[in-house]
């Protein structure tokens, strides 16, 4: 779309809705968590619920951008396609991505530029779940679990048939997207199928985002308005179906998710001496080098439910998911801004792909031993997961690991207070190796081999004490200790890991992570007039952190030992502590035939060493403005995200400047026949197209956040 036209666009369609500017809209809904049987209503921990419809009617996104705007929430981007979630300065293996209660077994923990597999089409809730109910589900629960749900396999028969068509156009990356999903109950049996295809090219960024470094600059560059090798597409596919009855029901499922999306950052091992040979061997016949990952992954799921008669078992929930996953890293050559993809492009590549893997197995079941007064469960749950790399650019030899845990959900109103506690005994084995290069004076290399085989064993437990103060205050108090195994790339990365710029040095020594945390949650709500304020504190013993090389150190290495020109990373332990808040003011005002919600809130949250120093990456203090509207079948959305700049910097990090994200957002719902019904959905993101850069990415000055996306996406239900 022509940057003239997108003022008068937008202006248009504020005054069309006579300059009401909405958002965070706040609703009387009852949900049950997907976890434990419970609506949400009725546990006690600080988690967030995301619905359905708020991710169908928005722009398709990662992840983490999807739950950006949650109030200690954030992402860390690797361009359009890879968004991981951070949960109060957690990320990476600390926080746990689950799909209807289980692990998804990805390879996300072990890069930053790699996806999380996940499918949000089709879905029912995405749950944001901290404290007691988390235990049961996964370990190493430090950040917290993201469980995204979908009725794939129907627990219940499905009453109707119903079918769904979309479509999305998203202006930013001139993309677009169509989907289906069909459900109906034929014969006794529930179907379920959901496929979504997507195909987003290279996104705008605004004037100046793009920075160039002094060597390599050419003029033209500077008006360049996107970034290279940030398009991505995806696709995928479920299909599930299932018998439910009075007994419980049993189902099965195939998820199957495949996308290709380029990486707009590489570190050059060489450094520019590589950079110069290949300009001297290909000369002007080449624009540039394509570097982009595909993935394939394929899930079946087999789970069911029986329900008990006897006094003592309720239900017993069972399950059984195969995970086949990889993701393929390749180089191909831009010919005359056509890309070729692989080894039809007739060129020879010193890098060949890397392929990453990911094969698990995992079973277990779930024991209701609830009665009328008291909530209780018991988890087996045992994983067996084979990863490997295998390639040009592999950095961490083949690994193996097996899980066995064993846990405990309680929650019971004792007096005037309701108590939540959860236990978790998890026994975790990891095998591995390290390759060691020696130099002969043939000038041979061989590879040395150490081999280890590391145990542990990790117990966990939180508590949660909630109160009504009185009618109108809410106290919530949750004390935990929870432990985290080192991951296998902690433990056996050895290698250039060039999506990082860095040599990474895995530590085979390395402890388990014990945190000791604690939240408080005080909420109030009265006449339209609500609030909440949450202050947590968490102490890591022994955090495990990747410490970058200081640029002096690196400077005394000679030539012969500089890396490949990358900065080199250790994965070190130390104590550490995370202290934050999360505030949240707002009312709901009476207006017309609707109600109009005005909102603050803000979320920060600090993390700092033994010795004084700051933890890398830290998500910076954001301020976060809601106006909206709702009325029938018309919601209106403004929110304006304002994020401070990051000055608590780690080891070898640079400042990150502070920006405003304002984003609009419009649903209206037309019902038409019994009952068909049509929804559009019009969203602007960054609208003041501000030059935006995450400071939690390692790619944050190569890689800054996308510009003004205009976008529109139409649904049909029949």
């Amino acid at each position: 779309m022509n940057p003239r036209i997108y003022a008068p666009v937008v202006l248009s369609v504020l005054l069309s809705v006579n300059a009401i500017a909405i958002a965070n809209e706040i609703e009387e809904v009852i949900v049950t968590s997907s976890l434990i049987d419970q609506t949400l209503n009725d546990i006690e921990n600080p988690l967030h619920v995301v619905s359905g419809e708020d991710i169908s009617t928005n722009a398709s996104q990662s992840l983490g951008e999807s739950l950006d705007n949650l109030l200690g929430v954030s992402s860390t981007d690797y361009g359009s396609g890879v968004g991981q979630p951070i949960i109060r300065g957690m990320s990476g293996n600390r926080v746990k991505i689950l799909n209807n209660g289980m692990v998804v077994r990805d390879v996300a923990g072990i890069g930053a530029d790699h996806v999380n597999d996940v499918d949000l089409n089709n879905i029912q809730q995405i749950e944001i779940v901290r404290g007691p109910s988390s235990l049961l589900y996964a370990n190493g629960t430090i950040g917290g679990i993201i469980n995204i749900v979908d009725s794939t396999i129907a627990r219940e028969d499905f009453t109707e048939s119903e079918l769904k068509l979309g479509l999305e156009a998203q202006s930013v990356n001139d993309g677009d997207s169509h989907n289906l999903s069909y459900q109906n109950n034929l014969g006794g049996l529930n179907f379920s199928l959901a496929y979504k295809d997507s195909q987003f090219d290279n996104f705008d960024v605004p004037t100046g985002a793009i920075l160039h470094g002094d060597e390599h600059y050419d003029e033209h560059e500077e008006e360049v308005g996107f970034l290279s090798n940030s398009d991505f597409e995806n696709n995928a596919l479920r299909l599930g179906v299932s018998k439910a009855g009075d007994w419980g029901y049993f189902g099965v499922s195939v998820n199957s998710v495949e996308s290709i999306y380029g990486i707009p950052f590489h570190g050059d091992e060489d450094g520019d001496e590589h950079e110069d040979e290949h300009e001297d061997e290909h000369g002007d016949e080449h624009e540039g080098e394509r570097i982009f990952s595909t993935t394939d992954s394929e899930v079946v799921n087999v789970e069911g439910a029986y329900i008990a008669s006897n006094s003592w078992l309720k239900k017993v929930n069972y399950f059984i998911r195969d995970t086949d996953y990889s993701l393929t890293e390749q180089h191909a050559e831009e010919h005359e801004g056509k890309e070729y993809e692989g080894e039809d492009d007739g060129e020879e590549h010193e890098e060949g792909p890397t392929v990453f893997s990911n094969e698990s197995r995992e079973y277990g079941a779930i024991f209701d031993l609830s009665r009328d007064d008291l909530l209780q469960k018991i988890s087996l749950n045992f994983v067996g997961e084979d990863m490997s790399m295998v390639g040009e650019e592999a950095f961490m030899n083949p690994t193996a690991s097996e899980e066995m845990t064993l846990g405990y959900y309680l929650s019971k109103q004792v007096d005037s207070f309701h108590l939540d506690l959860g236990i978790r005994h998890d026994r975790t084995s990891r095998k591995g190796s390290v390759s060691h290069k020696e130099e002969h004076e043939e000038e041979h290399h061989d590879e040395e081999m150490d081999y280890f085989s590391k145990d542990y064993n990790a117990t966990s437990f939180a508590m949660s004490l909630s109160k009504d103060l009185n009618e109108n205050f809410d106290l919530n108090i949750t004390a935990g200790m929870v432990e985290r195994t080192p991951s296998a790339m902690e433990l056996f990365m050895n290698g250039p890991h060039l999506a990082a710029g860095r040599l990474e040095i895995g530590n085979t020594a390395l402890e388990s992570e014990k945190s000791a945390n604690f939240d408080a949650t005080l909420s109030y709500e009265h006449e339209g007039v609500f609030g909440t304020f949450t202050l947590f504190k968490n102490d890591v013993a022994d955090y495990i952190y990747l410490q970058d090389e200081t640029e002096e150190a690196h400077e005394e290495h000679d030539d012969e030992d500089d890396h490949g020109g990358l900065i080199k990373a250790n994965y070190l332990q130390q104590n550490a502590q995370f202290v934050g808040y999360e505030l949240q003011l707002g009312t709901v005002i009476e207006l017309g035939n609707g109600d109009l919600t005005l909102s603050f809130g803000r979320d920060s949250v600090a993390g700092e060493f033994r010795d004084d120093s700051n933890i890398p990456r830290m998500t910076p203090d954001r301020n976060i403005y809601g106006i909206s509207y709702s009325e029938n079948d018309l919601e209106l959305k403004l929110n304006l995200k304002d994020v401070e700049s990051q000055r608590d910097i780690g080891t070898n990090e640079t400042v990150t400047s502070g920006f405003s994200m304002l984003d609009f957002h419009a649903v209206k719902t037309f019902t038409f026949g019994k009952k068909q019904t049509a929804t559009v959905s019009f969203f602007a993101k960054n609208l003041l197209d501000e030059v935006a850069r995450n400071h939690s990415s390692f790619v944050k000055d190569e890689v800054p956040l996308p510009g003004r996306n205009i976008g529109i996406k139409l649904q049909l239900t029949l």
